[in-house]
Order: structure tokens, then C-alpha cells, then sequence
């Protein structure tokens, strides 16, 4: 009670920085400056009953419209109450919503922003996806009678070093807890050390997410329509550009096509600066329509500039460098380009996804190196190895083996919105 007393009492002394800062972001990503009073619980109310479901960011909100469309099937009348937080996040969003759904910003985490909101929204349960834990949140909406369940739940071993440091905050939060649907047996583990009381494995959502057809034809044109191998760059974070075209430069000719995707949309032009400060021609995605313009072929590097089309840039690749993983940031998921059948090379930094990334490895379906040297070296071998076909085979049939927990997580959230309660 005082530690929640006290995160709450810090917020508020800090909110007009956020929102400061939200204001500064929207510079770039114009989201951020739309519909602020729904931070603090305010704005346009939604019809009372919806199953509440928050993603906080875009990789959240992809993977929870495996979960959505889960609930669909089982629950045909069921509507919707989305949340984001971040700008990408609520964009991706909106290709989920129906009618009789409503999509809005998460409330910061004040009690007196949360209890508006839930009087406002009514929901009939509240779904927090992967890491979202928030104390207020899950204590004023367990106390309005609104089951709340985290679920796709990840709590990697560094993650839960820090949290025990905050244990006074977080156990009483992970404990209200309804339900708690982990990814693997690890994470299950860690969240019962954490607080939680009814957890169980279900899977990774991920692997239940369907690449877009027609962004995966229009790689595999892309590939059919070039004379070189290409190896993408995939979600590459700060800090791992720079390196990445020393190491490229230092390749001898030829030289495959470089196809650089930045994680955050923000960095677009950054990037594409970066790129030409190294002395390498490039073309951006975002100067073409459905197909690049034929002198674009010879570059060295395209920019992948472009929002929502990663299945695109899987297929248009022989291999893909993992990013995330070449800096100590956790990587990024791996799963999507599996879905692809886009064979992927990790660096060391893995944490955030250890269970995939192991998987992958053992099923032969992606390497890993110490550093991006060694990965761009491994990636344009890989792209040219004669055997490349086996290991999209190996890909394609990793990430089908892991199929089901959409149905699974659904399956227990329908029986709790029917009022049945998890087993003690």
C-alpha cells in the first residue's frame, strides 16, 4: 500500500515532464499529440462490456490480433476496447477494430486517471499483453469486480532482476493478477517468483500471427526481379547501423543488396543519412509504389521506410540480420521472419526472446555470432549457400510446429468472461 502510494504520488509529480516529452516526440510522430486528455482518463467513453485489450506498442499489437481474431471465433458478439501507448502502436491497432469496438490511449498509471477511465469504458475484463504490468491499473480495475489477465506474458531473468528490486510495488500487482498466460515454462517460473498466483503456459502468440499474402508475393517478385542476393537488416536499433556498413564496406565486390529496415520510424532520415555518409548509393521504399524503379537494382542499399510491410522485407531477402540482438537490447522477434520462411542470423543479445531464439537455433533455423562482423560475413554466405532452399524449408517448418496458443489464451479468457474462475 505505500509503495503504490508512493509510485502513485511520483507520477504525478512527473507527469507535466511526460507530457512534455510526449509533445517533443510528436515533432516526428505526430500521434503522440493527438487525444491527450485520454492519458489522464478523459475523452469519449466506449460501450460498457467490451473485453478491454491492451498492446502497448506495435510488436504487442501485432501479435494480439492472433488473440483477437481467437476471441472472434469463440465469442462472435464480443466487441472490443483497444489500448495503446505508443503512436505505432495505436496505428497498427486500427486494423483490428470493428464495428462496435473503441480504440483509445492507455491512462497513465495515477488512480485518479485509471478509476475515470474504467468508469468511463465499463469493461467486463481487461487483457494486458506480454510486460504490462501496472500496479494502479490492475488494483482499481480487480477491485471494480473486472478480471485482469496478462497474457503472451515474457519475464525474462534480467527483467526479473529489476524487478525484484521494486518487489515492494510489483508482487502486490503481479498477485491481483487474475490469470497469467506465459509464453514458456521459464517465464511461468519467473512470474510465479514475481507474485503471481494462477499462471499457466499457453505458447507464444507470435507464431499464430499470418504474414499478409500479398506483401509476401510482392517480396517474392521483388527477389525473382533482382540479379543479386539480398540480406536484410531487420529492425536495426541505434548503434547498430554504424557498424553494420563498416562491416558491409569492408565486404569484397560483389556485394549482395543491403536491405536496411530501422525499428523506429523516427530514424527514417537519420538512417538514410547514415548510409550515405558511408560512401553507399541508396534507394528508399518510401520513393516507389509497388515495385522499385529498374536503376534502383544497382544499389547498394535500400531503406525499408515504410510502416507495416516487414512481411514484404522478409520475402525480398535470401537472410536476415537480427536486430536488437547486435547491441545489448534483448533482440527483436525472430518469429515474424520464421512465418516468412527468411532463415535469420542473431547476435549475442537474445534475452528478451530466449525461447524462440533457442528454438530456432536448435531447429536450424537461424545462427548465431559474437558480433556483426562475423554476422554480416555468416548472412552473405548464408544467401549464397546452394543449400539456402533447406533452410527455409527448416524455417517454414519451426515456426508451424508452435502454432495454437491464440485458441489456447482464448479459450481460458472466454471462460473467465463467462465467470468461471481460474483453478486455485
Amino acid at each position: 500500500m505505500i509503495a503504490r502510494a508512493s509510485w502513485s504520488l511520483l507520477l504525478r509529480l512527473v507527469l507535466p515532464l511526460v507530457f512534455v516529452r510526449l509533445w517533443w516526440r510528436g515533432r516526428r510522430e505526430p500521434g503522440y499529440r493527438q487525444a491527450w486528455r485520454e492519458r489522464l482518463g478523459l475523452g469519449e467513453g466506449s460501450r460498457p462490456g467490451a473485453v478491454w485489450l491492451h498492446a502497448v506498442s506495435l510488436g504487442e499489437t501485432r501479435a494480439a490480433g492472433a488473440l483477437i481474431e481467437a476471441l472472434r471465433t469463440l465469442r462472435p458478439s464480443v466487441h472490443f476496447l483497444l489500448t495503446h501507448g505508443t503512436a505505432t502502436g495505436r496505428e497498427a491497432g486500427r486494423a483490428w477494430r470493428r464495428e462496435g469496438d473503441h480504440q483509445c490511449w492507455l491512462p497513465y498509471d495515477t488512480p485518479g486517471a485509471v478509476r475515470r477511465f474504467l468508469r468511463r469504458h465499463q469493461p467486463a475484463i481487461g487483457i494486458l499483453m506480454e510486460t504490462e504490468v501496472w500496479p494502479n491499473l490492475i488494483h482499481e480495475a480487480v477491485g471494480r469486480g473486472v478480471p485482469m489477465v496478462l497474457a503472451n506474458a515474457r519475464l525474462s531473468e534480467r527483467s526479473a532482476r529489476k524487478g525484484r528490486r521494486l518487489a515492494a510495488l510489483m508482487e502486490p500487482a503481479a498477485a491481483e493478477l487474475t490469470l497469467v498466460l506465459a509464453q514458456s515454462q521459464d517465464d511461468a517460473r519467473r512470474m510465479r517468483a514475481a507474485g503471481a498466483h494462477h499462471v499457466e503456459v499457453c505458447g507464444n502468440l507470435k507464431f499464430d500471427m499470418t504474414p499478409d499474402a500479398s506483401l509476401v508475393a510482392r517480396g517474392h517478385a521483388w527477389r525473382s526481379a533482382l540479379q543479386r542476393e539480398v540480406v536484410l537488416m531487420a529492425s536495426s536499433r541505434e548503434g547498430e547501423e554504424a557498424p553494420l556498413l563498416d562491416a558491409w564496406r569492408a565486404q569484397p565486390a560483389p556485394r549482395p543488396l543491403l536491405l536496411l529496415v530501422p525499428r523506429h520510424p523516427q530514424r527514417f532520415d537519420e538512417v538514410a543519412q547514415r548510409v550515405r555518409d558511408a560512401g553507399l548509393s541508396l534507394a528508399r521504399r518510401s520513393a516507389w509504389g509497388d515495385a522499385p524503379a529498374t536503376d534502383d537494382a544497382s544499389r547498394d542499399v535500400w531503406l525499408g521506410d515504410s510502416m507495416g510491410e516487414m512481411p514484404l522485407y522478409y520475402a525480398a531477402a535470401d537472410v536476415a540480420l537480427l536486430g536488437g540482438s547486435f547491441a545489448p537490447l534483448g533482440g527483436q522477434n525472430l518469429i515474424e521472419a520464421a512465418a516468412c520462411g527468411c532463415p535469420v542470423v542473431m547476435g549475442p543479445h537474445t534475452f528478451n526472446f530466449v525461447q524462440a531464439a533457442e528454438g530456432a537455433l536448435d531447429a536450424r533455423a537461424a545462427l548465431r555470432v559474437t558480433d556483426i562482423g562475423e554476422g554480416v560475413t555468416r548472412a552473405i554466405a548464408l544467401a549464397r549457400d546452394p543449400q539456402r532452399a533447406q533452410w527455409t524449408q527448416r524455417t517454414l517448418a519451426f515456426a508451424e510446429l508452435h502454432k495454437g496458443a491464440a485458441r489456447r489464451m482464448a479459450e481460458r479468457i472466454v471462460r473467465l468472461i463467462g465467470g468461471t474462475a481460474p483453478p486455485p
